[in-house]
């Protein structure tokens, strides 16, 4: 087996387990240090022991790629691969199977861990037929948010991606911050270039309902805006602590998501889990269309699709409702269809 696939795949697994950050640094970063490196020289210094000595190369990784260069799976990702047959969810596997894209992902141009093309290709081997790449706007300086020159560069490397993905399709996209007079941070014309916009509010969460329900609602009739991202805001577990949901007028925001036709995101990362489950059968009741996403800052979280669309399934969402299940041409057309 290639030693670098072997290590990339572990980090794969590991991402989609929710192991910490360090570890599945130290075997993306390996596999980083051997692939600047001729294969035949990998295989001879794993044999001889020289490669336990490189920096960046611990014992673990020695132990996979040693035995990558051997011939054979390695022994570690051989029980990582055992243990990712179960699946993530225990429900809505039927919505899950029916899921073909992903409006929402990180690279490592914001605030992600991954190259885009990383990215791509876990989006693929997932059987994905599109992902949005939507990484930050300038106004989040703390994700590293692309600024409209640098969102322009991205766009080249999409095209170029999409120039040899075959029946995948890598979009065009953005999280965008709502700011707080209700605007989007980024300029009309690379808003104008993209094929997805996310609009997510960021900053000032514990605004009065009226100040957040204003905000949210000049977002969302921007013709610009596709989806409307983890609409609470909330966190109910991991790194970064636990944070209550914000308070806006949902009957309000949900409404002129149906008469806008802009998606209700369903955040499937297993923190958020945003909207609760009472306001998805509000959006629900509204007549709003919605978009399960991974919100992936890692190839492996890709896979979270599985959580939402089991929130979807037990609250009662139906498949035709949902923009992520849908062709990509059909979502393109819908995703245009204001702008």
């Amino acid at each position: 087996m290639d030693a670098v696939d072997a290590l990339n795949e572990i980090a794969f697994w590991l991402e989609r387990e929710l192991a910490p950050t360090f570890k599945v640094q130290a075997f993306r970063k390996a596999a980083g240090i051997i692939g600047a490196l001729d294969p035949e020289e990998v295989a001879a210094r794993a044999r001889n022991g020289r490669l336990k000595s490189m920096k960046g190369i611990g014992d673990r990784t020695f132990e996979v790629i040693r035995q990558a260069v051997d011939g054979g799976v390695p022994d570690y990702l051989e029980g990582l691969r055992q243990r990712g047959q179960q699946p993530l969810a225990t429900g809505g596997a039927e919505l899950s199977s029916a899921l073909r894209g992903d409006l929402h992902s990180h690279s490592d141009w914001s605030d992600g861990g991954s190259p885009i093309g990383l990215m791509a290709d876990a989006a693929r081997t997932l059987g994905r037929d599109y992902l949005a790449l939507t990484d930050h706007s300038p106004n989040l300086k703390i994700a590293n948010g692309l600024s409209a020159e640098r969102l322009r560069e991205q766009l080249d490397i999409v095209a170029d991606i999409n120039k040899n993905g075959g029946d995948f399709r890598l979009l065009a996209g953005i999280e965008v911050d709502i700011l707080e007079d209700g605007t989007l941070d980024q300029t009309p014309e690379m808003l104008d270039r993209l094929d997805i916009v996310v609009a997510s509010v960021h900053s000032k969460l514990r605004s009065d309902r009226s100040t957040m329900t204003e905000r949210m609602l000049g977002a969302i009739n921007d013709p610009h805006t596709n989806v409307l991202g983890h609409c609470t805001g909330r966190l109910l577990q991991g790194s970064r602590g636990t944070r209550p949901q914000s308070e806006f007028d949902a009957a309000r925001v949900f409404a002129a998501c149906a008469k806008n036709n802009v998606a209700v995101e369903i955040n499937s990362r297993p923190e958020r889990q945003d909207p609760p489950d009472e306001l998805i059968r509000l959006a629900l009741d509204a007549g709003c269309l919605f978009s399960i996403d991974s919100d992936a800052h890692a190839p492996g979280q890709l896979d979270f699709l599985q959580y939402g669309a089991e929130r979807a399934a037990s609250n009662g969402v139906p498949a035709e409702r949902i923009v992520t299940t849908w062709p990509v041409d059909r979502l393109l057309e819908w995703a245009g269809s204001g702008k």
